[in-house]
This record gives structure tokens, sequence and C-alpha cells, in this order.
């Protein structure tokens, strides 16, 4: 075995997406549409946040900070991936997989859906307390530790995978650099790697998505005693679009790292994996958007004012 700090792999090469050459142009062509769909929708989630005075209430600050999670989430793998279909040696440094490794763990928004679900908890269970409760102190302090957690998270894992060797092989089976793809790679010891991951991913991934449970156990307890029709379809709409939300985001996590299959799939996994860091991220701004009169109403009103201005200055 070489030394603690020895890395003799300068470079690793990424295998990409299992599909037929004659077939790369069109996938090509349809992962640069979904990721610049991405882009676009979630970019202009934050701008009408940020332009308009009626959203800045604590649902929009935490969705204001998920869409740019979801920006930066895309950004870490998609255009990795593009560069890679249109290139001979889809290679990646060995600095840029463990840098590529780090934002994507670090921008995984399971605790922002922890801090929505709690936003949408206070505003069912609590309607009178709500501006109470969710005061402007309470709603960054969620954000920060949201964001924090997740640094932390990534660079543990990040710090634990920098000590290894890598001294043969460097072939991965994946179009990013993926945790448990790097540790099949290497020639040292990764037996305290996969204790972290174990024991982190109960933390990260089952610790949140049993707070988002247990809310909405509270929450539908709650729906359920409104005597209103009109009450109880409001209740579900408010909360419909982030429970459309975490059911993408942890149906996939939960069917990749939780459900593996029997036969170990390269290409589960691979499908898996585009479903959250491609297409979850591309609709969250229709989820959000398309079905919620607020930004509907937000988008009217600055599209307004920038026509007023516009005329004024002619």
């Amino acid at each position: 075995m070489t030394g603690r700090n020895q890395t003799p792999v300068s470079e690793f090469l990424l295998l990409g997406l299992p599909i037929q050459p004659e077939h790369q142009n069109l996938f090509y062509a349809l992962f640069l549409a979904m990721y610049l769909t991405t882009i676009l929708g979630n970019l202009l989630i934050i701008i009408l946040i940020h332009l308009d005075s009626h959203l800045h209430t604590p649902m929009y600050l935490f969705l204001d900070n998920l869409s740019f999670s979801d920006l930066c989430f895309s950004s870490v793998t998609i255009p990795k991936l593009l560069q890679n279909m249109q290139s001979q040696v889809p290679s990646i440094p060995y600095a840029g997989c463990l840098t590529q490794m780090y934002f994507f763990l670090c921008f995984a928004d399971n605790f922002l859906l922890v801090a929505m679900a709690y936003d949408r908890y206070v505003a069912i269970c609590f309607p009178l307390h709500y501006t109470t409760i969710m005061s402007p102190k309470l709603c960054l302090s969620l954000v920060v530790l949201s964001w924090v957690l997740t640094m932390l998270h990534a660079l543990l894992h990040t710090l634990l995978v920098v000590r290894l060797s890598f001294c043969s092989g460097n072939v991965i089976p994946h179009f990013f650099c993926e945790i448990s793809a790097l540790l099949k790679l290497a020639c040292s010891n990764t037996h305290v790697n996969e204790l972290v991951i174990f024991i982190m991913g109960g933390l990260v991934i089952v610790t949140p998505f049993l707070l988002i449970l247990g809310s909405y156990v509270q929450i539908f307890s709650s729906i359920l005693k409104v005597p209103s029709a009109r009450g109880i379809h409001k209740a579900f709409s408010t909360c419909g679009s982030h429970l459309s939300v975490v059911s993408l985001f942890y149906g996939t996590i939960i069917g990749l790292y939780l459900c593996p299959s029997a036969n170990n799939s390269t290409v589960k996994d691979t499908v898996m994996a585009l479903m959250y860091t491609v297409v979850t991220p591309m609709l969250n701004p229709f989820i959000y958007s398309l079905r919620n009169r607020d930004m509907k109403g937000a988008l009217g009103r600055v599209f307004s004012k920038k026509t007023i201005l516009f005329s004024v200055s002619w």
C-alpha cells in the first residue's frame, strides 16, 4: 500500500451514461435543454422573490435558498457531463473529482426541505401564531443551520476520501465522482469511510425524512379536523408543492441508496442518479410556480413595473 497522502492516480475517467454512439447527440441536446430549463427556472424564482416584496415571507425565504441550491446542485455535475459527452477522453483531474464530490454533497437540500416542512407545519397547525413563531430570526437561523450542516457533512466525507490512496484503476462507472464509486477504486482501507457513510446516511437522509414525515402526520391530522371542504382544499394546496418536491427527492434517494438492486446494476444506479441530479431540480420551479398564485402574481407585478419603467424612459 502506498503512503498515506500519496495519490499516484492524477485523474479519473468517467464512463458517463450507457448511451449508444448514434444517440449521443440526441441525449446531449436533451440534457442541455433540461439544464438550461433548470437554470432559467430557478433563476426566475430567485429574482421574483428578491424583487417582489409580497414574497418576503418565511416560505419564500426557504424557497429562495432551495432554488439556489438546485441551481448549484445541477451545475456541479451536468456541465461536466455535457463536456464529456463531446470529448474523446472523458477525464476529470483528481482535485477536480474531489471538488465535484464536495459540492455535490454540499448542495443536497434535504435540511432545507426539513425547514420548509416545519414552516408548513406551523402555518397549518398554528395559523394564529404563525408570524410570532416563524420570526425573521428563527427563519434565518434555520437557513444558516441547514447550510452549515450540509457543508460539514460534505467536508467530512471529502477529508476521509483525501486520506485514501488511488494507485491502480481510475475508471469510474458513472457520469460524476460519486463517493461510493470512488471508494471502490481505492487501494487503501475504506472501512472508516463506509462506516461514516452508513452512520451519516442515517443522520443526513433518514432523520430529515422522518422529521418531514412527522410534520406531515401532524399536518394531515389537523387538516382532517377542518370542517370546511374549502379549508381542506386550501390546506392541501399550501403543502402540495413541498410534498411533491419531497416525494421526488427522497423517492430517488431511498431507491438508490437504501434499496439497492440485487445485482448491483450500474445502469439502474445511473438512471436513479439522473433523476435527482437532473430531473428533480428542473421540475422544482414548475412545481412551485405553475400551481402557486403568489408566484404568478409576483411575475405579473414585476413585468408590469418593468413595462411602466420602460414606457416612462421612452
